[in-house]
């Protein structure tokens, strides 16, 4: 008898620790789970938003969450950090939901392709979603040529109106890298929608033209899933809804999870700065700046850390942006045009053309292939340009007012000095004059003490005369 309480007891124990070995175990985003990870994408999408976002997921699958909302209001940004955060939405272990809000916010190009790969697909009332097509700075929209369409927006015949648009010469772009831009991009978006299963018609038409919905139009065209108010009305609504995540059908437990908001941290806020192409700019000419002081003048130390560090902080954020090798370039031959004026006399030549160059080189920095929103605005630029000839007029100026100032040193600086004879001498003698000692010759003669004016100069010797001729000078 005393052998099966054991045998019991022992069992007991073994289903006890296998309990707790298996929840410890459990899958993140699995029915137990019940806490849902918030994170805030506002503004444009960016290197910084896209590390915010990766390590936000991957931080909630860390913490067993059952879901991930990504609450966007987004006007776009750029391609490659878009691609980063749908690359770790498809990847994760946790269901996903993509949420415009609140009301008034939007989810636009970037955001369209985000909210198409997310898991679950939500708007808030009065917020809007489309115009995905990928945007050359300061070019138009590629295709011209509008595929045939019904009274409600839908293509009437797919087939036959691509077929039409292939063969028709107005369909052809001029550019063919701005007719791959757009034909990559509906691809993507047309392979997000048949993954979750929405409409892909719709989604290409978004990119093509540029169209857009409100959301309660989204909710009835089947682009996304839900018409929420808030993150709590949300959780509710799409609780008990099945998804697949990484190709494993999962239950939502939604109702009654709770809500952790995970707000970008310093990392995220100074990557934020720092990715900022305006302020990368500015970071890179802080930089050069500060190394030719700290080379004009070396010892300073102060300006040669300062710029270091900036080029340094430039050069990290030019790796993370897309930009043009031309118009960095450019940039570069602006600014040492602009240095060489201070020490070549070109008579402003080189001072205007560096600042034409840098002009040009910051309209041009950014690659085609990148959203506007991204472009540096039209204001910076003329400040750049601003400044630049500012600094060139100043340096020009300084040059001919010094050319127009007296010598102020060398020989040419002691003709009328003043001096005081050390030795009583009739021809030849000593003087002190500008508080060295000379070798001197005069005309008349000079008693110690006597003061005295330098006449000229031969070599080392000084011809001097009495200051006062009508007197003896004591």
């Amino acid at each position: 008898m005393r052998d099966l309480r054991l045998w019991q007891w022992a069992a007991m124990m073994t289903v006890a620790f296998a309990t707790v070995v298996g929840a410890a175990n459990e899958p993140a985003g699995s029915p137990a789970s019940s806490k849902v990870v918030v994170l805030k994408l506002d503004g444009a999408i960016s290197p910084a938003t896209a590390d915010y976002a990766v390590r936000g997921i991957r931080h909630a699958a860390e913490r067993n969450a059952a879901l991930v909302v990504l609450k966007m209001d987004t006007p776009g940004g750029l391609d490659t950090a878009m691609r980063s955060i749908i690359k770790e939405i498809l990847s994760s272990p946790v269901a996903v939901a993509a949420y415009v809000a609140p009301s008034g916010a939007r989810a636009a190009s970037a955001g369209t392709y985000i909210l198409y790969a997310s898991h679950i697909a939500a708007m808030a009332p009065g917020t809007n979603l489309g115009a995905a097509t990928p945007v050359a700075i300061g070019l138009p929209n590629p295709l011209a040529q509008k595929p045939a369409r019904d009274d409600d927006g839908d293509n009437a015949d797919k087939k036959t109106a691509r077929k039409k648009a292939d063969k028709s010469p107005a369909a052809v772009p001029e550019d063919a890298m701005k007719a791959k831009l757009v034909n990559d991009a509906a691809a993507y978006i047309r392979g997000l929608a048949q993954l979750r299963g929405r409409n892909g018609a719709w989604a290409e038409q978004a990119v093509r033209e540029a169209v857009s919905l409100s959301a309660e139009e989204a909710v009835q065209r089947k682009v996304v899933d839900v018409l929420a108010q808030d993150v709590p009305s949300l959780l509710a609504m799409i609780d008990g809804r099945k998804v697949s995540v990484l190709g494993i059908e999962r239950t939502l437990t939604t109702a009654q999870a709770e809500t952790i908001a995970l707000d970008p941290d310093w990392r995220s806020n100074l990557l934020a700065v720092i990715a900022n192409p305006g302020m990368a700019l500015i970071l890179m000419m802080i930089g050069i700046y500060g190394l030719i002081f700290e080379f004009s003048s070396p010892g300073l130390a102060g300006p040669g850390v300062i710029g270091a560090i900036c080029l340094l902080l430039a050069a990290y954020a030019f790796q993370l942006l897309p930009i043009n090798y031309a118009g960095l370039g450019l940039i570069l031959l602006g600014v040492a045009f602009i240095v060489a004026e201070a020490f070549v006399p070109s008579f402003g030549i080189l001072g205007i053309g560096g600042a034409v160059a840098l002009t040009m080189g910051a309209v041009v920095l950014f690659d085609a292939d990148t959203s506007g929103s991204y472009a540096l605005p039209l204001p910076f630029i003329v400040t750049i340009g601003a400044v630049s000839s500012a600094l060139v007029f100043a340096t020009v100026a300084f040059a001919l007012r010094a050319r127009r100032r007296p010598v102020v040193s060398g020989g040419e600086e002691l003709i009328g000095a003043p001096g005081i004879a050390l030795d009583d001498f009739e021809k030849e003698g000593w003087v002190l004059v500008a508080g060295e000692r000379w070798h001197a010759t005069s005309t008349h003669g000079l008693r110690r003490g006597q003061s005295l004016r330098v006449k000229s100069r031969t070599g080392l010797t000084l011809v001097v005369e009495p200051a006062n001729q009508g007197g003896d000078g004591k």
